[in-house]
């Protein structure tokens, strides 16, 4: 067996036993821990979990929740993203710029999300602004300070001899700045997006955010039902895992985003 045979890649079909094996064995050990449990005990089992599972998607209600909430996130990364990206451009390309602005980035950043919520009621009331204000504070440092950093880092001496040719400033931002800067940016969007779907499920708890028409105020708001008022145990355990879904489909997305855009970094 030569050296080349030892470093290929395992096969697909063993890569995904290796995944599952753990989170399969730790079910198989949460079922036989439910089934010693005294008959009606409100404590969520494996089996219980997969009825409400399918309760919740044929009645449709775990669906429009989830789909709320990715409305409201992506509304809230967006505007986030557009100010966070611009200012880190302009602060990443002039020290003034810089120098003024990052005593009030740098004195707002460590503030939590949550930490806001009270004013954004009282402004906002608690509905759907108030959580997609939630949303853009939570996803806007990630994609400001990345971008900065990216755009700082680009070599000056790129963006000199750009200028020495007369190009338009603009030109140099399109063709010399912006790619140079593009890994930066896109793992700031990437994790601006993580921290916005954290912050969606915390201000739909917390407000109760609610849509207009009165359907479903997103999943955060379908656990925060669950708890106060059905106690359904179950259901909260499925709208937990189906939170962690998401965000693990939303990573991959841009991390597949990634590889597209900087295959080089891979």
């Amino acid at each position: 067996m030569n050296a080349a045979t030892v470093l290929q890649p395992a096969p697909g079909w063993l890569r995904i036993v290796r995944t599952l094996a753990l989170p399969v064995a730790l079910v198989i050990v949460w079922q036989l821990w439910a089934m010693g449990l005294p008959v009606g005990s409100p404590a969520p089992a494996p089996l219980k979990v997969a009825e409400s599972f399918v309760l919740l998607v044929t009645s449709g209600g775990l669906i429009n929740g989830i789909a709320q909430s990715l409305v409201r996130v992506l509304l809230g990364f967006f505007f986030a993203s557009v100010l966070g990206v611009t200012l880190g451009v302009l602060m990443g390309s002039s020290r003034k710029v810089r120098e003024n602005l990052d005593p009030i980035i740098e004195s707002f950043r460590p503030i939590a999300p949550m930490a806001i919520l009270p004013i954004a009621i009282l402004w906002l009331g608690t509905g759907t602004p108030t959580a997609l204000a939630i949303v853009a504070y939570a996803a806007f440092f990630p994609a400001l300070l990345n971008t900065m950093h990216g755009v700082s880092r680009v070599d000056r001496k790129l963006v000199l001899a750009a200028r020495t040719m007369g190009i338009p400033p603009l030109t140099i931002l399109t063709r010399v700045v912006l790619p140079g800067a593009l890994p930066s940016i896109l793992l700031g969007s990437r994790l601006a997006m993580g921290v916005a779907w954290t912050a969606i499920i915390a201000a739909e708890l917390a407000v109760g955010a609610k849509s207009g028409d009165g359907g479903s105020g997103g999943i955060g708001q379908m656990m925060f039902v669950f708890y106060a008022y059905n106690i359904d145990l179950n259901a909260i355990v499925v709208c937990m895992i189906m939170v962690g879904v998401v965000a693990l489909l939303i990573d991959r997305l841009f991390r597949s985003i990634e590889h597209r855009l900087i295959p080089w970094r891979h």
